[in-house]
């Protein structure tokens, strides 16, 4: 047994976990915990200068790693209240963000104290769950259960609100215990009748089409997902913001479908006879809940590693609740050897000729005006210049909603958005905690001007901590994606629309980083090579046309085109 702080105890419970990495911005509420890092050789501390973008660095950590993200908001009050947006999205994208938060002593809860609001009820709807402590002796116990909590499929994000009387004080403890000591590791299989159910309907199927998701790209389960494919001489087509669950260079690989996808593999999902959706919702991204974007009278297979999921927004014809790679396996084990079906076999090389055809009219039909630069002819050069190995970051917004399928993926965990929260200010965040989690790998971070003049700030993080990451800001001068509803669906009434910024390049070099900028689509190739070689953190500031926008939720305003 040993006496400690709260603090001490939180910051012994981190170790315990084995957290190699804390995001946080200090503040009093906190100090203790604070003191007790400065002991902590095996953790290092990353200090961020707004809470909601360390949050974004905790989630693209914890996406890039699949470990817990972890950060430390050290203020009660504004600290705390900084950390929702970054909560929110970790939530939207299954994210496994622990965040801790100093709160208000306990003596002062209910007397309009300095810096109160009820951090338990601002938390509970973004977090999987909110726990605020109100004993030292049980940190440990508290902190097991956010990490179990947070680790648990679906994985998410969690808050821990640690009083500052509760850090102060000091308890007995003893061992603290490693995960494997209460975690369990196991994941489910699918049931014998839902496998054999289901391997027959494929065998039977003339145009199957394989859906996948998070629950293979997280799960590392490409594989399993490609054995399956292969036996079954099927399409693999993947939800948007997933589209490095499968690697680019397969052949069976569509791309990714739905209404922000590209029209092979969207044409696929609204054919196919027999749809597998292999660790996916079938959710807002890919479908719009629309039978506009799903055949209504396919089949539908789908496995899902969250129950409630099932059948969800469309019906199903057999719902597996299961870990997405290991039904994989015990489908392609129960299908056994297959003959070559003359039908599926036209079906999949007719699917591998469009697909090569599209890829080419890409290459073809990019738009390299040499100024302005065109949207399609920057990400023409982008495929051509990225490393293979490059991890992706994006925002929100028009350009990166174009870029999402425009760029290739050559390996899981190489693209990381905002899925359905739809976060502008998310991608250079991200990219430095994509970053923290693979060193090894290039990281590249697109924006718009909008995004990044919301974040630039954490340029002195990447200085400080010499996180080495590309962000690609994609300078249109405007509100991209809101700037296209009012000129195709409002008359041209622009209002807020507009935007002014600095040049980013040189604020990148004032904040000690590396500066670059392109005004010529010729120049694009030689400065990207040059800022992903610079061995320091870089900005490319390029300049792209403002009128090249396009309006993604057109579904959202029917009611102006009448």
């Amino acid at each position: 047994m040993a006496k400690l702080s709260g603090g001490q105890a939180a910051v012994d419970s981190l170790k315990a976990e084995d957290v190699r990495h804390v995001f946080g911005l200090i503040g009093s509420a906190t100090m203790e915990m604070f003191d007790a890092l400065y002991d902590a050789s095996s953790i290092s501390f990353i200090g961020v200068h707004d809470e909601r973008t360390g949050t974004h660095m905790a989630d693209g950590y914890a996406r890039a790693s699949g470990l817990p993200g972890v950060i430390l908001a050290g203020q009660n009050g504004p600290g705390a209240t900084n950390l929702v947006t970054g909560l929110a999205q970790a939530k939207a994208a299954f994210s496994p963000v622990v965040s801790i938060a100093g709160s208000l002593s306990t003596e002062h809860i209910y007397r309009d104290a300095f810096q109160e609001v009820d951090q338990q009820a601002l938390f509970q709807p973004i977090t999987k769950k909110t726990w605020t402590l109100t004993q030292t002796a049980r940190v440990p116990e508290m902190f097991r259960e956010a990490f179990r909590v947070a680790m648990t499929p679906r994985k998410g994000p969690v808050q821990i609100n640690l009083p500052r009387d509760v850090l102060s004080a000091t308890a007995d403890f003893g061992n603290f215990q490693k995960p494997q000591d209460y975690r369990t590791q196991d994941v489910p299989a699918g049931s014998k009748s839902g496998i054999k159910a289901a391997a027959e309907m494929l065998r039977k199927a003339d145009r199957p089409v394989i859906v996948t998701g998070g629950g293979i790209k997280n799960t590392g389960g490409q594989a399993q997902a490609l054995a399956l494919a292969e036996a079954l001489n099927a399409p693999i087509v993947t939800a948007p913001g997933h589209g490095d669950a499968i690697a680019f260079g397969h052949p069976l690989n569509a791309g990714q479908m739905g209404p922000r996808g590209n029209p092979v593999a969207s044409r696929l999902v609204k054919e196919a006879d027999v749809i597998l959706a292999l660790g996916t919702r079938l959710g807002f991204n890919s479908t719009f809940y629309s039978y506009d974007n799903i055949n209504k009278d396919a089949a539908i297979i789908q496995i899902e590693l969250e129950p409630t999921a099932i059948g969800r927004y469309f019906p199903v014809a057999i719902g597996i609740w299961a870990d997405a790679p290991t039904a994989a396996e015990q489908l392609r084990h129960a299908l056994g050897t297959l003959e070559q079906r003359a039908h599926a076999k036209a079906w999949t090389e007719a699917l591998m000729q469009e697909r090569a055809g599209y890829l080419e009219q890409r290459d073809r039909d990019a738009d390299m005006t040499p100024h302005p630069i065109q949207p399609s002819g920057l990400f023409k050069t982008l495929r051509d210049v990225l490393p293979k190995d490059a991890a992706i970051t994006m925002d929100a917004g028009t350009l990166c909603l174009q870029a999402t399928d425009a760029l290739n993926y050559h390996e899981p965990r190489s693209l990381f958005t905002p899925l359905d929260f739809g976060l502008v200010g998310f991608s250079f965040a991200c990219g430095l905690g994509v970053k923290i989690a693979r060193p090894d790998r290039p990281v590249v971070s697109l924006m718009g001007d909008g995004g990044f003049g919301m974040t630039l700030s954490e340029l002195s993080t990447a200085v400080d901590h010499g996180i080495n990451t590309v962000t690609v800001v994609m300078n249109n001068r405007c509100w991209g994606a809101e700037k296209a509803y009012q000129r195709d669906f409002f008359g041209e009434r622009y209002i807020g629309a507009d935007i002014s910024s600095p040049a980013f390049d040189k604020v990148a070099e004032l904040y000690g980083a590396a500066g670059f900028r392109a005004e010529r689509i010729s120049e694009v190739g030689e400065v990207m090579e040059a800022a992903i070689n610079c061995g320091k953190p870089a900005v490319v500031d390029i300049a792209v046309d403002p009128s090249a926008l396009y309006s993604f939720r057109r579904d959202s305003f029917k009611h102006r085109t009448k």
